[in-house]
């Protein structure tokens, strides 16, 4: 059963009270501390498509996204001057000047540091065909939303301070409070300590109680409500889910491991805030070359640079491909992309052959709901294919993927052809390994083609005199006769196509040598294959 599926049928089999009453709200959050790694987008499509299954179903749901503005800047990411920013360090994020405009002047292109950076996350999002409705941590805040829950964990300090105890093993001295107040003084949210709560106002200090900012040693009383303050991220999620009204949320599985901050957060809300925790589950990383990367830190693939090797389709192949609980280990230097193009090849094909199974669900899932009635069968040029050709400037690509089809291209293939060149390019020129990049060698023969073995020569001696013989050349049956003639020549696969490609390519490996062959031109092909076996 496609994950989605199964995981809608858990939410509508524990949570049918919250059904009834509906709508069910989903939710998930980034911090916008810098430019959003690719694996946060794994949360965002998971969570889209439970709320795409089940508006499947006609259950009453709303996705929410929120953009965390109001943490405060605890990390510089390597991209940004660090001479400019390091005295934004501790305050929250949306007091922080957009990337674009560090000096703060008006016109950028964000209100604020935390816009700059959601605004190209949010973008990847929509494009990838998720529409969550959007909301900032700091509209909770100062609009009073987060009034209540406030108060609540300040009069429960001690419950919070005994549950982190039990939970984790966090000592907390018995004069902290749950809460971050924003000084008056330097304005950062960080550095700051409360201490005491008179059920209406909160005496803090600002001081070097972090080793990432600095304090001002500003000592005062203020009101907590209203955006002057805000809970700490594990009492703040649970917070969340009360003034959210969540009923779905899912997490990495960072969170759910013991005494982490999911089973914290779900303490808190029950014993703090009376509040059943949403249904959730964990899922695993997106990694990128097989590491888990910081936004705040600037490491890694940002979710526009993925996103933009990809056509929205087979992004969310990626993103929806695997289990949930399964890591996706992007690489863009390695093969990653070619796979994911044959892997939605064959779910194509599979689909439309009339197949009905997890492997059509998932087909369906990678379009857009607005798309899945209107899918029509389309003859694909493999990605691997459409990477070589776009290298051979003297092949017209629509001609050769006509040849391969055997019959003319449809507007819409036309259409897939010229997207695939598109992407094609744009992963030569930025990730492609060497293995993929070809260039060929029409000047004069390789080196490394100008002695080979006398074995070697008599079999290419034979490929010639087929190809002389040959009206027509077609890439399967020249293919087929290319092992023909090495199993007859008493050849082993790997020496002698190295041979073929050295003599063309001037390297040892290179596209399927039937098709390679069958779309050079003829003299050139003749006489190369007539300079290498003599």
């Amino acid at each position: 059963m496609f994950w989605a599926d199964r995981i809608a049928d858990e939410i509508g089999s524990k949570l049918k009270d919250r059904i009834a009453a509906g709508p069910l709200v989903i939710r998930d959050e980034k911090t916008a501390s810098g430019r959003v790694h690719v694996g946060s987008m794994r949360g965002a499509a998971i969570h889209g498509a439970i709320s795409e299954v089940l508006t499947e179903r006609g259950i009453a749901n709303t996705f929410y996204w929120e953009i965390n503005d109001f943490d405060p800047m605890d990390g510089l990411p390597v991209y940004l001057d660090e001479a400019t920013y390091r005295p934004y360090m501790g305050k929250p994020l949306y007091t922080i000047p957009s990337p674009d405009l560090p000096t703060g002047q008006a016109g950028g292109k964000a209100k604020n540091y935390a816009e700059y950076f959601a605004q190209e996350f949010t973008n990847v999002i929509e494009e990838a065909g998720f529409h969550p409705q959007y909301y900032r941590a700091s509209e909770l805040y100062f609009s009073g939303r987060m009034n209540g829950v406030i108060r609540a964990a300040l009069l429960h300090a001690e419950t919070i301070r005994r549950i982190y105890k039990e939970v984790s093993g966090g000592e907390r001295e018995e004069s902290w409070l749950p809460l971050s107040v924003i000084c008056e003084n330097c304005g950062k949210i960080g550095t700051t300590r409360a201490t005491l709560f008179d059920g209406e106002q909160v005496t803090y200090e600002c001081g070097n109680f972090v080793d990432w900012a600095k304090g001002c040693g500003h000592k005062g009383t203020v009101s907590p409500f209203d955006g002057n303050a805000k809970l700490p991220w594990k009492v703040e999620w649970a917070a969340k889910f009360k003034v959210m009204n969540v009923a779905v949320e899912l997490a990495g599985k960072d969170h759910y491991t013991k005494g982490g901050s999911r089973e914290i957060a779900e303490r808190i809300s029950r014993e703090v805030f009376e509040y059943e925790p949403p249904w959730g589950t964990l899922y695993e990383f997106f990694l990128v070359g097989g590491k888990k990367m910081s936004s705040s830190k600037g490491a890694g693939s940002s979710a526009r640079e993925i996103a933009d090797l990809l056509p929205p389709h087979i992004f969310r192949l990626a993103l929806l491909g695997k289990e949930i609980r399964q890591t996706v280990d992007f690489e863009p230097a390695g093969d990653t992309i070619p796979v994911l193009f044959d892997t939605y090849d064959r779910l194509a094909e599979h689909y439309f052959e009339g197949e009905r199974d997890d492997q059509s669900r998932l087909f369906l899932f990678v379009h857009f709901p607005e798309e899945r009635k209107k899918l029509a069968p389309v003859f694909h040029v493999r990605f691997s294919q459409v990477v070589f050709l776009v290298q051979m400037p003297h092949l017209d690509i629509f001609e050769e993927a006509a040849r391969i089809k055997g019959s003319p291209l449809t507007d819409e293939e036309r259409e897939d052809l010229k997207e695939r060149s598109q992407y094609a390019k744009k992963w030569l020129d930025a990730h492609a390994p060497e293995e993929y990049k070809f260039e060929l060698q029409k000047d004069a023969v390789p080196e490394g083609a100008r002695n080979f073995s006398p074995e070697i020569k008599n079999a290419f001696g034979e490929v010639l005199r087929y190809i002389v013989a040959s009206k027509t050349l077609d890439g399967q049956e020249l293919h087929t006769k290319l092992h023909e003639i090495r199993k007859e020549s008493a050849l082993e696969a790997g020496p002698f196509f190295g041979a073929l490609y050295q003599s063309f390519l001037g390297k040892n490996s290179g596209p399927k040598a039937g098709w390679f062959l069958s779309v050079l031109d003829r003299d050139f092909l003749t006489k190369r294959l007539e300079e290498v076996s003599n």
